[in-house]
């Protein structure tokens, strides 16, 4: 049986390009966690089929009505 490793050095310099890469992503992650126009989708999408009829929404039609103010869509 024959094993394989790869060992592959990394420069502090690509370490810190990739670590301020990281930091730029999770910082849009957050933002777009908090925003509250995301958070309302989130609570329209768990609701059942039945609920959104109540609404008058139809489940493909979530995003285009909680953006409908913001967005031409």
């Amino acid at each position: 049986m024959a094993f394989a490793s790869t060992n592959v050095a990394q420069t502090s310099s690509s370490n810190g390009i990739a670590a301020f890469f990281r930091a730029i992503g999770g910082a849009l992650v957050a933002m777009a966690e908090s925003n509250t126009r995301i958070r309302k989708v989130e609570a329209l999408s768990a609701l059942s089929d039945e609920q959104l009829k109540e609404r008058g929404i139809r489940r493909e039609d979530i995003v285009r009505h909680v953006f409908s103010d913001a967005l031409y869509i």
